[in-house]
């Protein structure tokens, strides 16, 4: 509840990974096709980098692989635009001042040791799942309510320029719960950070960049 808190002192930020364009281009014009778009985003986005990356990091933590979680850390910020690594790290290192204290497992200590003497990144995804494991969180549990935070805003960044009203998102949200689970549990085996969701609208409309919203 601490970490997906809102008013958890750590800021937020969210990447629309092309909403806006899609809405303006009127690909996005009612809640059904708001739903396809967050469902597509889930799928090749969620299921292909950030649920494998979690799973992956929380299992070295598991076996005490501190080398191999740093490695991750390190491709995380490789494998996404500058601004979103840049975004991920500040953040990162606002939820180590917060929650740095009393921590009772060794190999989460030596893993913000080292994010804190920037000897690793400190992506927020990966300084979240370490604290997850200092909570013995169930990781599957935690994706779902890292995905469920993330769509959300996602989608809140379409009601200023679309008549998608905030009662019919919240009803589509939960009805992505159990589907979420599914999805969650049948993760990719690999990384694959290609998003045509993404790429698509930017091919066709170059003029119109997907935002990032930082608080």
């Amino acid at each position: 509840m601490q970490i997906f808190d809102g008013s958890f002192p750590s800021g937020a930020f969210v990447h629309s990974f092309g909403l806006e364009p899609h809405i303006v281009l009127e690909k996005v014009t009612n809640i059904l096709e708001l739903k396809k778009f967050l469902h597509n985003l889930i799928v090749y986005q969620y299921q292909g980098f950030d649920f494998v990356l979690v799973k992956k990091v929380y299992k070295y933590f598991e076996q005490n692989k501190l080398s191999l979680v740093i490695k991750e850390d390190e491709k995380f910020s490789c494998m996404t635009s500058f601004e979103y690594t840049k975004s991920s790290q500040d953040l990162g290192e606002n939820y180590l001042r917060q929650i740095n204290n009393n921590i009772e497992k060794e190999i989460v200590q030596e893993y913000f040791e080292k994010v804190k003497s920037k000897l690793s990144n400190g992506n927020e995804l990966i300084v979240l799942t370490a604290y997850a494991y200092e909570l013995d969180m169930d990781i599957e549990l935690f994706l779902l309510l890292w995905c469920k935070k993330n769509i959300l805003n996602i989608a809140m960044t379409s009601l200023k320029i679309s008549r998608i009203k905030p009662s019919q998102i919240q009803q589509m949200l939960f009805e992505f719960d159990d589907e979420l689970e599914e999805l969650i549990e049948n993760t990719q085996l690999n990384i694959n950070n290609f998003n045509p969701i993404f790429e698509e609208i930017i091919y066709q409309h170059k003029n119109l960049e997907p935002k990032m919203f930082v608080t």
